[in-house]
């Protein structure tokens, strides 16, 4: 096969769609697809080399992809790399406008999709262009400006209900680069690894958000399939590193998610080359405490386990991958992980979890499938296969499938729905089928026999669905499969059920799905013929004597479905055409399913069936509606299956019926028509949907019957005769598949030489599918032109005749021949060829060709014979035109006529919307039925046939890239007319089709908007408000197509956006009408959503020139295009500059329109608006703004309207970027700064080449001198982890751009804003506008108005200040909150602002600012902390401390000095604390300080100042972690702290009281005892352990250690509101530490201090060690569990606890003993059931005679608690299996049984259990009860019913 193609293609095809060649006309496609990749390759070389992005290289890759989609890569291996080489060179073009970039990157993902096409030999691409480009689009440096508009970047209007768009669009752009990247990754050169980590090691900064970047950047980039020799170049450089990283980081911070991404990438593209087995034990354990299962009681959550989780797409990839291998270890931890979490699966638990634990479980066996199949099927590639000694081996899958099953079960009857279980019974079916279908047919039997629980049966079947492949098939692994079938199939019956809508839909497609998988044939007769069948073979053939039984019975209850579902009396009245939704699925489900049945039957039992339907179609008579429709199809699927057959019986019959009424003249001019006339014209019109040739003996009759019934009076008489007419066409005229029979040639032969039931299951044959197509004959294509002759020919006279005005129709007549005429353009639209007509000239100039291609469908046009679609076309413009101008209200007929306009602009045989829903329906069927382990499109014939088919449609519906012809034009024209007419209901209508159109026709909106707009234009004076609104709809556009508002393109914009603007002052505007204020409303919405900033620049650089060269003559077809001569390539260059130059010229003359625009007086406030908004979209980061336009921005500061002023604030910083001058950067070198040489291997942290970066108060610039010999660094992160390969900093101050010019030395634009703000008035106004309030309450530090400021200062020094200086002061005195708002905003801005100013001048500006500052402390407010807050971290945010070191000295001064009360404190503290944390590492020396400071005052009183020393505290520390590869930090240590703290609570760990919490008076004076001290001081604390356990990364476990014994005393037992802060903390506190993430080496420090706790003398503390260890073993469950003597210490403390002196403690224990119980965290073993029995059987001391009266004593003896702790041990162990019986379960029921009469508390616990047990066994009786012996059932019977209930 492909030798021969790739003699006629010249080259052998990279890997083409084999669907192609099993079209009919598959002969003529090699030749069809060289001529287009022909003109590709020639068309898009030439585009490049003349260097024409747009129209020329923009149209040839669409064509490309295009191309791709219909052939596939059917390109030679040469051609596939240069046009990845050539697409890569165009979207890494610096300057490509974001939107082109988009669309080329989606044409190079896909060519790079398949990766085993090409090996690295082949293709190696560069990675540093994607970086730079990733880099400059997602972390923008002035996109936050507006100068950079991305195709979602946050846009400053726009209203809630475009919320959701945001989102798809976010995506949109920053998916495609990341596909892109991984799409490459593979192609990266072997050195790239080493230079990534080279380019983003030193941003590895933990504390900074640099972090998150570089992990990202990571996980993207980082190359991972490279072959195992040069695995030292690759993973082997960073894998100890990032694994160490990842294992001691605990707090789950954001970028923790990014490493495990990488790290399961890695695992699955090298399996078997890395030794996870160290750390899967912590894999594990982190995987489950992602999960976020609740645990225990009245757990806190801390908020970022929950916003941090992993990805489960990615924790499955790695869990699959590390399966297999020697060692065996991640299937016992994996099933440990299932065993833990079964329980959450069942229905009964619900939670914001459960999404999770499904996903999970519906992926995990997907994940497995596809290792299996990349193992065992997959075609060897380049990839590095999996070694032997790893692949997974026939008992890992044993054991992975039975590890599963629990749980799926489970989850079948969840409530989300049952399809994730389905989807993994159906993949674990198609590794373990004996493993995993009798389980679910054990559910599924019961299920079908119920009556009452539907929901068990939508389930079951649904997952029955999943696994019928599995079943039907059998095999080796489950031979007895089959046997079920029929059983199965004759259950499923009942559920054919009218009154249940959603039982009724899952039994047909249950039965659809196993009867498409057999066929239907008897086969009973082989076991006499033949005696070469095995046992089984002989049951199936026996077996399958019932599948007559089963079709009949099947047809009764659907003959039962339509009696019930007859449209009622009442309904007739009223008229309803349309069925309801339901009833139309049920329509849908029961005709599919028939069609399904008869076309697998064999003849004799069609013939039955046909036999049987034509009866019960003919003896009733139907609505037409509903019953009707149903039976039609009914009926249809008969007689598509064996049309002669079929047709012989009901044609003779329908047309005698219907003649014989028809006999009576009168009945064809009544309203209403005979039903049973009605009924069968339904018929006929349905059995008609048959093969074309089939059709043809009976065109005599069927002619007369149309020529009868196509003018009948009756509306609905005559549709259906349309009908009938449209089915005749179309089955004459199209080409399709005529039988989709799971078998090919279907079953007729005798059962001697062919046996059916060896093809149950059978997939179809891709090389011999021997589709038997229908191809139109010359017979029935004469047929369809007598039928047009005879029937259109005359409906278009008549028409034609009426709009010359020379004949009278009425209405209803128009109508009528309309409804005909359309229903002949549908079903002959593939004979008629495209509209004719001239190409439409001058709509865009091209250096290259820009034709259309034309695709081959299978019809030859017939050229002698009339083209109707002419024809229509020319009658249809007349008639609209007449309709328009004489009764526009007749809408009816328009309605029409735009639905014929719609299908001769598109039809040729089918509809887009009809396509695109089959392919989802394929897709559909296709996943559930699919098999991924085998691959290789082992789909069943049926769902081949139809891809086969789908693809014929593909190549019909191929139309984008058409040309723009005349009459395409005139249509357009009509189009629009009616777009703009009166009634709503035809302008939306024709809305719709205009914006198909335009998305169909090349360049056709250029031609279109000029009418468009016309309407628009205020000197128009004739437009109606309609014609106004119509066509403010046309620029709108629908959600999916085009915007003409807003189509990327300068010529475009510069005619719509002022033409919006000035339609402001059309008569026909009013704001008085909502729904035209609505409209510009979203008309400004979608422009500000949709508008990405656009290219100025369009150039193409040389490197892509030259692969463009390559392409034009190497490889396959050499294209006929000539290479462009280096004449043309001149003209290319020249019309490229001249391009670039009209873009800057037009872009210069938009905003020139829109500013005069908005000079005019007289235009309406709303449009002023909207033309504002149009201004800020257009400022760019590579054009300044025109003087003008930066006038009136700077004017509109102080504009009266707060949008305004808001848009103008953010133009001006923007305009401030543009205009700043660069500074120029030199290099320094950080080992000369400071004479210490760099460490040679990786070491992070505070070393000695870094300490100079570091604050130190002895060495701070105080003088002119020192400040010129400081080299400042800006970027905290630098220095870090590593140095940059370049480490630059600015050069000194004479080499940068002079300061402070004078007003002659500035450019324009520079005065124009020195002129404004140099002016007091303008900056009165302007201060006086900042310092309003916007919105009481809801307002916040403004980033864009600190932008502004930021600017002004760093652009123009301070030459503004002394005008501002007074209004400063002025302000900060002011307590009202917009003030202080507004002058905080200046001074980050100043701060931020005076980066490069001189050292006299910042020294000058920190002189009026820290008096500023300190009043601005003293007199803050509640509403104001958070601004100042603000203001001081955003002034810090990445600057040297050095240079800022007079802020730092001042905010140090003394933040807790209580002067002006508590809150001042707080809010102090707070500022500081803003400051600092931004500096991160750099200021250890100021970390001590604070500490110092801060410790004598931790006994605060206050609990607003304790909260905010707790969190200060939390940033002080956050520095000192115990990371890999990292220095111990010279900032303050945790340990120190604990140290001296735990030294002044001495006083509350020795004494033994309870602590109470300690309350003073305000006004007690003198040292109280140092008791209340400790206490005050462990308040503080307490603060600090709960804020940072949210915070910091590592956690300090050994520090905390010693305070638990402290928390365990005061923690309260009872959740109660109305505890105090202490103990409410205390408990918080142990919630937050119990979930903390330990390791091996610290779990014997934690139990040895529990079990210190247990022999505490408070029963509080004692039960609080049960609740805390069981979150903790939880939460660790896999370190714990990989630990055998942690599991022995954990039994043995519960054990202990069991036996305690305390009721409430015991019972504690017995429910974590049942939690270990259940997780298998620990197990039942029979030294522990003795253990229990032992104890139970503890002799209890003779109840002694009390005398009546006396005191009962109340303390229990020793002997009862013993005899108590065995019955709760029992009682634990039943209670921790509540939904199955375990085979020791009985026997403990029964020891337990003998204590129901002891003393209480035993009798009461006992009575609990049992209850317990009754509750969660009940729902599953029937199967648990088989577990018992009979004696045991009557005692349990006796138990669980006795009277004790009633006691």
């Amino acid at each position: 096969m492909k030798e021969a193609q790739s003699d006629t293609l010249g080259f052998v095809p990279q890997k083409d769609i084999v669907y192609n060649k099993l079209l009919p006309y598959a002969d003529r496609l090699d030749y069809e697809s060289n001529d287009i990749l022909n003109k590709i390759k020639g068309n898009l070389g030439r585009a490049v080399q003349l260097r024409e992005i747009w129209p020329g290289v923009l149209f040839w890759t669409r064509k490309l992809s295009t191309y791709m989609r219909l052939y596939g890569r059917k390109f030679s291996k040469e051609d596939h790399v240069l046009f990845i080489k050539l697409l890569y060179e165009l979207v890494t073009i610096p300057r490509l406008e974001i939107s082109m970039m988009q669309g080329l990157s989606r044409l190079l993902i896909n060519l790079l999709k398949k990766r085993e096409l090409l090996s690295r030999e082949d293709l190696e691409l560069p990675w540093r262009p994607l970086y730079e480009l990733h880099d400059r689009i997602l972390f923008s440096k002035t996109e936050h400006l507006g100068l950079n508009w991305f195709p979602n970047s946050p846009r400053p209007r726009s209203s809630s209900k475009f919320i959701i768009f945001k989102l798809v669009q976010r995506f949109s752009v920053e998916n495609v680069l990341k596909t892109l990247v991984k799409s490459c990754r593979p192609y990266f050169s072997e050195t790239a690894t080493q230079e990534m980590l080279d380019e983003w090691r030193p941003l590895l900064c933990p504390f900074d958000v640099t972090m998150q970047r570089a992990i990202s950047y990571f996980e993207l980039f980082l190359p991972t399939t490279l072959p195992p020799e040069l695995h030292h170049k690759g993973f082997k450089l960073w894998f100890d590193e990032m694994i160490n990283l990842w294992v001691s980081v605990q707090n789950l911070p954001s970028w923790e998610v990014h490493l495990v991404n990488l790290f399961a990438r890695l695992a699955n593209d090298n399996i078997g080359y890395i030794d996870w087995d160290p750390y899967i034990p912590k894999i594990f354990t982190r995987i489950l405490r992602s999960l976020n299962l609740p645990v225990g009681t009245g757990q806190m959550m801390v908020a970022r386990y929950i916003t941090n989780a992993y990805d489960i797409g990615h924790v499955v990839l790695w869990v699959s991958s590390l399966l297999g291998g020697p060692s065996k270890q991640a299937q016992a931890q994996l099933s440990g992980l299932f065993n833990s979490i079964t329980s959450f699966f069942h229905p009964s638990n619900h939670g914001r979890w459960l999404m999770k634990l499904m996903k999970l479980l519906q992926r995990l066996p997907a994940s497995v499938v596809r290792r299996l199949h990349r193992e065992r099927y997959r075609k060897p590639s380049w990839l590095t296969p999996v070694p032997e000694t790893h692949k997974l081996t026939e008992e890992d899958i044993t054991d992975f499938v039975q590890s599963m099953m629990q749980p799926v079960l489970l989850a079948m009857f969840s409530k989300t729905g049952s399809l994730d279980a389905a989807q993994a019974l159906q993949n674990l079916a198609l590794m373990r089928p004996e493993l995993v279908i009798p389980p679910v047919l054990e559910k599924t039997y019961p299920a079908l026999e119920t009556l009452t629980e539907p929901h068990q049966l939508t389930a079951t079947l649904s997952c029955m669905i999943g696994v019928a492949r599995s079943l039907v098939s059998g095999g080796m692994r489950f031979p007895e499969g089959p046997t079920h079938m029929l059983p199965l199939l004759m259950r499923a019956l009942p559920g054919v059920d009218p009154n249940d809508f959603s039982k009724c839909m899952i039994t047909f497609q249950f039965i659809a799905t196993f009867v498409t998988l057999v066929p239907l044939v008897d086969c009973s007769s082989a076991l006499h013929e033949r005696t070469d069948l095995t046992e089984l073979e002989r049951e199936l053939c026996s077996a399958s004597a019932e599948f007559e039984d089963f079709v009949l019975q099947f047809m009764d209850r659907c003959f039962a479905l339509i009696d019930s579902s007859t449209l009622e009396q009442t309904r007739e009245e009223t008229e309803t055409e349309k069925m309801t939704h339901l009833e139309s699925l049920v329509e849908l489900g029961l005709s599919s399913t028939f069609s399904t049945i008869l076309t697998q039957c064999s003849l004799d039992i069609f013939k039955v069936a046909l036999e049987k339907v034509f009866n019960f179609s003919t003896t009733n008579i139907f609505e037409t509606r509903v019953a009707g429709r149903m039976v039609a199809d009914m009926c249809r699927a008969a007689a598509k299956c064996h049309p002669a057959e079929s047709l012989k019986m009901f044609v003779p019959h329908c047309c005698n019926a219907i003649n014989q009424i028809a006999v009576n003249e009168e009945v064809l001019n009544d309203e209403e028509l005979d039903k049973e006339f009605l009924w069968n014209l339904q018929l006929l019109s349905e059995v008609s949907r048959v093969d074309g040739d089939k059709i043809l003996p009976y065109r005599s009759d069927l002619v007369q019957i149309l020529q009868l019934t196509l003018h009948l009076k009756c509306k609905q008489g005559y549709i259906l005769a349309c009908n009938l007419l449209h089915h005749i066409l179309r089955s004459t005229a199209l080409i399709y598949p005529t039988e989709y029979c799971s078998v090919p040639g279907g079953f007729h032969q005798p059962v001697s030489d062919y046996l059916p039931i060896k093809d149950w299951g059978r997939p179809g044959d891709l090389w011999n599918l021997d589709i038997r197509w229908h191809v139109p004959s010359v017979e029935e294509t004469s047929l369809a032109f007598y039928l047009l002759d005879l029937i259109l020919q005359p409906e278009l006279q008549r028409l034609q005749r009426f709009a010359k005005g020379e004949q009278d129709m009425s209405r209803d007549d128009v109508l009528q021949s309309l409804t005909i005429v359309q229903h002949c353009l549908l079903g002959a639209g593939s004979l008629m060829p495209p509209l004719k007509g001239e190409p439409v000239p001058e709509l865009v100039h091209s250096l290259v060709n820009l034709d259309e291609t034309t695709l081959f469908t299978g019809m030859e046009y017939d050229k002698t014979r009339e083209n109707y679609r002419d024809a229509i076309c020319n009658v249809m413009r007349q008639l609209l035109h007449y309709i328009l101008e004489h009764s526009e209200d007749d809408t009816k007929s328009l309605f029409s006529i735009i639905k014929i306009i719609s299908d001769l602009l598109h039809f040729k045989g089918s509809h887009k919307h009809e396509f695109d829903s089959r392919w989802k329906s394929f897709n559909l069927v296709k996943k559930s039925m699919e098999n991924r382990l085998h691959g290789r499109k082992q789909h069943i014939r049926a769902l081949l046939i139809d891809r086969v088919m789908l693809q014929h449609e593909l190549r019909k519906l191929t139309m984008e890239g058409c040309q723009y012809k005349a009459s395409h034009q005139e249509l357009m024209r009509d189009l629009l007319r009616l777009t703009t007419s009166t009634y709503s209901q035809v302008r939306s209508r024709a809305q719709n089709v205009l914006f198909t159109a335009l998305g169909t026709y090349n360049f056709c909106c250029r031609d279109l908007i000029p009418h468009v707009l016309e309407f628009l234009n205020p000197n128009n004076s004739s437009v109606t408000q309609q014609q106004f609104k119509g066509a403010l709809y046309c620029l709108l556009g629908n959600h999916s197509g085009v915007c003409l508002a807003n189509l990327h393109d300068w010529e475009c914009i510069a005619l719509t956006w002022p033409a919006i603007v000035r339609s402001g002052l059309s008569s026909a505007m009013s704001l008085e009408k909502p729904s035209i204020v609505r409209l510009f409303d979203d008309l400004a919405d979608k422009i500000h959503r949709q508008y990405e900033t656009i290219g100025i620049d369009f150039s193409i650089s040389d490197e892509c020139c030259a692969v463009a060269n390559q392409l034009m003559t190497t490889g396959g077809p050499i294209p006929e295009e000539p290479v462009p001569s280096d004449r043309e390539a001149e003209e290319g260059l020249r019309r490229q500059k001249q391009k670039n130059s009209e873009s800057v010229e037009k872009y210069r003359q938009l905003i020139g329109d829109l500013l005069d625009c908005l000079s005019n007086r007289n235009m309406p406030w709303k449009f002023e608006h909207i033309a504002i908004g149009f201004l800020s979209l257009l400022l760019r980061d590579d054009h300044q703004l025109p003087p003008p336009a930066v006038t009136f921005f700077v004017k509109s500061l102080n504009h009266d309207s707060l949008y305004v002023r808001k848009v103008a604030i953010s133009a001006v910083a923007g305009i401030m970027k543009q205009i700043k001058r660069p500074n120029v950067k030199v290099p320094v070198s950080p080992s000369e700064l400071c004479g210490v040489m760099e460490p040679n291997k990786i070491v992070a942290g505070d070393r000695s080449d870094n300490q100079w970066l570091q604050y130190n108060s002895s060495k701070l610039p105080h003088t002119q001198q020192s400040w010129d010999h400081c080299v400042f660094i800006e970027k905290t992160h630098w220095g870090y982890y590593s140095w940059p390969r370049k480490l630059t900093t600015y050069a000194p101050q004479e080499e940068q751009p002079k300061q402070n010019l004078s007003r002659e030395e500035m450019t324009e634009r520079e005065q124009i804003i020195f002129d404004h703000f140099s002016d007091p008035v303008f900056i009165n106004q302007f201060i006086e506008f900042l310092s309003l309030e916007d919105r009481k309450g809801k307002d916040k530090f403004s980033p864009r108005r600190f932008c502004l400021f930021k600017g002004l200062f760093r652009n123009f020094g301070d030459a503004f200040l002394p005008l501002l200086r007074p209004h400063m002061e002025r302000l900060v005195t002011d307590s009202h909150e917009s003030k202080q708002r507004c002058v905080a905003e200046i001074i980050s801005g100043l701060i931020r602002g005076c980066k490069h100013w001189s050292f006299s001048k910042v020294e000058n500006l920190w002189k009026l600012l820290c008096p500023l500052l300190r009043t601005a402390l003293s007199n803050i407010t509640i509403e104001t902390y958070a601004d100042w807050g603000t203001c001081i971290a955003t002034a810090c945010e990445s600057r040297d401390p050095r240079k800022l070191h007079w802020l730092f000295e001042m905010l140090m001064e003394s933040p807790v000095n209580g002067e002006g009360g508590s809150f001042v404190d707080a809010c102090r503290l707070y500022v500081l604390q803003g400051g600092l944390a931004q500096q991160e590492w750099r200021v250890p020396e100021l970390l001590h300080r604070l500490l110092q400071y801060l410790e004598p005052k931790l006994t605060q009183v206050y609990k607003n100042v304790r909260e905010r020393i707790g969190s200060v505290l939390t940033y002080i520390f956050m520095i000192d972690v115990n990371l890999p590869l990292t220095q111990p930090t010279t900032s303050p240590h945790i340990a120190d702290f604990t140290e001296r703290i735990l030294l002044q609570l001495k006083p509350l760990t020795e004494g033994d009281e309870e602590i109470q919490n300690h309350v003073i008076e305000e006004n007690e004076v003198g040292e109280q005892d140092e008791r209340t001290q400790a206490i005050k001081l462990l308040k503080t604390v307490l603060k600090w352990l709960i804020a940072s356990a949210g915070r910091s990364f590592t956690t300090a476990v050994p520090e905390q250690l010693r305070l638990l014994p402290l928390l365990f005393k005061i923690a309260p037992v009872e959740n109660d509101e109305s505890y105090d802060e202490l103990k409410k903390d205390a408990k918080t506190c142990l919630s937050l530490m119990s979930q903390g993430l330990l390791y091996t080496d610290q779990i014997p420090m934690v139990l040895s201090v529990l079990n210190e706790i247990a022999g505490s003398s408070s029963w509080h503390a004692r039960y609080t060690v049960l609740t805390y260890l069981q979150i903790m073993v939880f939460y660790n469950l896999f370190t714990f569990m990989n630990d055998q003597k942690a599991v022995n210490d954990v039994r043995a403390l519960v054990i202990r606890l069991l036996e305690d002196e305390q009721l409430e403690v015991r019972e504690m224990a017995a429910t974590t003993l049942s939690g270990f119980l259940q997780c298998n965290f620990l197990s039942m073993d029979a030294p522990m059931q003795a253990y229990f029995e032992a104890l139970c059987k503890t002799r209890l001391p003779k109840k002694r005679k009390r005398e009546l009266g006396s005191v009962v004593d109340t303390i229990p003896s020793a002997d009862l608690v013993r005899r108590h702790a065995g019955v709760l041990g029992l009682s634990a162990c039943i209670l921790s299996s509540p939904y199955d019986v375990p085979t020791w379960m009985p026997q403990l029921l029964m020891d337990l049984s003998a204590h129901l009469n002891d003393t209480q508390p035993i009798e009461m616990t006992v009575k609990k259990t049992l209850s317990n047990f009754r509750r969660t066994h009940h729902d599953n009786w029937q199967q648990h009860k088989q577990q018992f012996t009979d004696d045991q059932l009557l005692v349990l019977t006796d138990l669980l019913v006795s009277p004790c209930y009633y006691a």
